[in-house]
């Protein structure tokens, strides 16, 4: 069954190439156009599609009151297309916590350029929204052969890692603490729910790793910690460039403790949470107790920032001293570097399927066996406080 998609912009334009583009795509069908918010809120009620594509800036009602007004009367999984600017990025930050699901840069060159590349990317993300079974995207560029993406991974990750040493060479470690990269793990059909305990004086990195959803997930939990949280925090979502410094910058001005946007040579510090920047790789390395290292992304990993990197560096640096948490997210991003943090002895916590937007990430990790606890996104919050603060 085709998934039904509303199409809501002011542009005539866009709404015609984006409507042509999406009914060329297999399984998809575009059941209605919108040109404002209030438009878009009626036809939504009439009928009834699956996913939604909203602009923001549109008369009678903007995108952000649309989206408000469709989760009142019939919510729906909403894709904002965003401007990739600064501006642009708070306006999807406040449509993200309105409700909307994920968001897609408005590009128009690309569309005209490229529309079979544009096509890909909407289409995929429109079915993943929207429940689909299609496969979920991969964290590096598919060649079609599965042992070759296998093994291109890897080497991609280990490249990452040795990058991040390079400059400075890290002391030297004893025998048994090898440098570690995750090897393919045979899934298991069922999670495994958990209640550890953990020790505070144990953990000495907290790393959070997340995609679609993650925004509010990281808002929820950020805004729950205290300002004396005793432990430095590393946070990876995925999001471009721009988008990033200003979702920073808004999490630091309604949280208690610090965030910023990660930049090269900054110290791991108690109470300081560092966010990825877009476009690049954060590493963790030994450097003034822990330090971060921002490098140029390998060009197989399709994730920029990606949470196995940060996850496999943090794993080679606090090797048993690492709290990793996956949450809400497509495709299965955190799967591997979960598999590094427990290899060197540090403990994996994932969302549970109810309280995630997109299950794909935690599932991934949970299939695999890495983690030691599954619970509720308030359960995560609750915990951080209790357990590790």
């Amino acid at each position: 069954m085709a998934v039904k998609v509303l199409v809501v912009d002011d542009s005539g334009f866009f709404r015609r190439r984006i409507s042509d583009i999406l009914n060329a795509a297999r399984n998809i069908e575009v059941v209605g156009t919108a040109s404002n918010g209030a438009e878009a809120v009626d036809l939504v009620q009439k009928l009834q599609p699956d996913v939604i594509t909203m602009d923001f800036e549109m008369p009678v009602m903007d995108g952000i009151s649309a989206v408000r007004e469709i989760m009142r009367v019939r919510p729906t999984p909403v894709i904002m297309c965003s401007s990739l600017t600064f501006d642009g990025a708070r306006v999807t930050l406040d449509a993200l916590e309105a409700g909307a699901v994920d968001f897609l840069p408005k590009n128009f060159e690309d569309i005209s350029r490229d529309p079979g590349k544009v096509q890909k990317i909407l289409a995929e993300k429109i079915r993943e929204v929207a429940g689909s079974k299609t496969t979920n995207a991969l964290q590096f560029k598919s060649t079609g052969d599965k042992k070759a993406d296998m093994k291109a991974k890897r080497e991609a990750i280990r490249a990452a890692l040795k990058a991040s040493k390079e400059p400075t060479p890290a002391p030297s470690k004893p025998a048994e603490q090898k440098d570690v990269v995750a090897e393919p793990v045979k899934q298991t059909a069922a999670p495994r729910r958990s209640s550890p305990s953990i020790k505070s004086s144990d953990v000495k990195l907290v790393a959070i790793g997340t995609s679609t959803g993650g925004p509010v997930a990281l808002q929820q939990i950020l805004t729950s910690l205290p300002a004396n949280f005793s432990k430095p925090i590393v946070l990876v979502q995925h999001m471009p460039a721009n988008f990033t410094a200003a979702f920073a910058e808004r999490l630091n001005q309604i949280c208690k403790i610090k965030v910023k946007q990660a930049e090269d040579g900054d110290t791991l510090e108690p109470g300081v949470a560092l966010l990825a920047p877009g476009g690049k790789q954060m590493m963790i390395d030994r450097r003034n107790g822990g330090s971060i290292r921002i490098i140029e992304s390998d060009k197989r990993l399709n994730y920029k920032p990606c949470v196995d990197v940060t996850f496999g560096s943090a794993a080679n640096v606090f090797q048993g001293g690492v709290l990793g948490v996956v949450l809400t997210g497509m495709g299965s991003d955190g799967k591997d570097g979960a598999a590094l943090l427990k290899k060197t002895g540090s403990s994996v916590w994932a969302q549970d399927q109810e309280s995630c937007v997109i299950f794909g990430m935690p599932m991934a990790v949970i299939n695999g066996g890495f983690a030691d606890d599954v619970m509720n996104l308030d359960q995560i919050a609750r915990k951080l406080v209790e357990e590790v603060s």
